[in-house]
């Protein structure tokens, strides 16, 4: 965990980097809301992450014991092999997020943005992680150990990252062999001639065997077919989930269900979503959300991410009641900084329940009296002038000459 959080700061200072020389250039590869939901997503991931640290090693390590075929020891030949091995299955892996329903909803969030930058390199899920350990699975039995496998998953979950950029443009020969920001462009395009093209992780080899690479040759035009034009955390990770589900629910015949869970994203009727959306989305105009809320989100965002850095370094201090209650208090955060965005009515509630989650540990974390008094005062001050406080609030979110209570 110590290596992750010496990584994170890494991440986000090519994030910054891209940003700086994007902006010196004119170039706009960064929009404010989007960035934020890139990076919302990407912190939820990273605590989700925490709080199943071990869970991946112990069943690589457990199929490994029981099921191993052979024992395949540790030199550079093993090494080599198990690299190949793991972007092998990686391709095949995200092929199959591509062309399978159920794979494609938990991969659609890493391509519902609509831009193309290293922040949207963070926009992976604990969901893509389980379906990954699927396909690397076949690892350990074939005899890889899990302290070989872990390592190499590592450095093939990072490279990605660097591929997600505008700003680099063809490598010449390195074009035939890795995969570059050029491919992966390709791959997060939503033209036609672009659509499920460019799968593989560190190499391209894979894709100019399998018949699914494509030159980058027009300009790129990215997202999903159909944009989610939402910045709602909820509904970007289960919008697909519940479009599989009334699919399902509308087909009939148990065969043709399962065809719809297990057939491509494409079988999928796009009036399906249009009509979710009108249950579940808000569609009423939102004003310019005023800069004192961006500076709030942003100040929200730099916290938890310092949060999460010194959560990740102190990994093996923490007991599970403090880790479980502070990811909680990070989970409401990013709700709470995509309701900001989409300057919904019931944020305030969120921001409410968030103080008293996070008075509620203090109380119980600390054994301070002083302390004590302090967060029961402002407790009672806040309940006092709560209608006061939210009144003021939603006016400054959502300017209006009516306040709907």
């Amino acid at each position: 965990m110590e290596s992750i959080a010496l990584a994170l700061p890494v991440l986000l200072l090519a994030i910054g980097i891209e940003y700086y020389v994007a902006k010196r250039k004119k170039l706009a590869v960064y929009k404010f809301n989007d960035t934020v939901s890139n990076l919302s997503i990407g912190i939820l991931d990273r605590v989700a992450g925490l709080l199943t640290a071990g869970f991946f090693f112990f069943v690589y390590d457990f199929l490994h014991q029981r099921f191993a075929i052979i024992n395949i020891q540790q030199n550079w030949v093993s090494w080599v092999l198990l690299f190949l091995l793991v972007d092998f299955l990686w391709y095949w892996y995200h092929r199959s997020s591509h062309e399978i329903n159920l794979f494609w909803a938990v991969h659609v969030i890493h391509h519902s943005s609509e831009e193309f930058n290293y922040s949207v390199g963070t926009r992976i899920t604990i969901f893509q992680s389980l379906a990954r350990l699927l396909f690397w699975a076949i690892l350990p039995i074939i005899g890889f150990p899990a302290l070989m496998i872990m390592p190499v998953l590592l450095i093939q979950g990072v490279y990605p990252f660097f591929v997600h950029t505008q700003l680099i443009g063809k490598l010449g020969w390195i074009e035939y062999i890795l995969v570059t920001p050029s491919h992966h462009r390709v791959h997060h395009g939503n033209n036609e001639t672009y659509l499920d093209k460019n799968y593989g992780g560190f190499f391209i080899i894979w894709d100019r065997m399998f018949g699914t690479y494509a030159e980058e040759t027009e300009e790129v035009r990215y997202g999903l077919t159909h944009q989610l034009q939402t910045n709602s955390l909820l509904w970007q990770f289960f919008h697909f989930f519940l479009e599989l589900y009334y699919a399902a629910k509308l087909t009939k015949g148990f065969g043709n269900k399962l065809k719809v869970l297990f057939g491509g994203p494409e079988q999928i009727d796009p009036s399906i979503r249009e009509q979710l959306e009108l249950i579940f989305l808000s569609r009423s105009k939102r004003l310019p959300l005023a800069k004192k809320f961006k500076t709030y989100v942003v100040v929200q965002l730099i916290f938890i991410i310092m949060v999460l850095i010194a959560m990740l370094y102190f990994y093996n201090q923490l007991n599970l009641l403090i880790a479980t209650s502070v990811s909680l208090i990070i989970l409401i955060t990013l709700i709470n900084c995509g309701a900001i965005l989409e300057q919904k009515k019931w944020v305030f509630n969120l921001e409410f329940a968030r103080f008293l989650l996070a008075s509620g540990m203090i109380a119980v974390f600390t054994e301070q009296p002083l302390i004590w008094l302090v967060v029961i005062t402002l407790t009672e001050a806040v309940l006092v002038n709560f209608s006061a406080i939210k009144r003021s609030y939603m006016k400054g979110l959502k300017p209006s000459k009516k306040f709907v209570k």
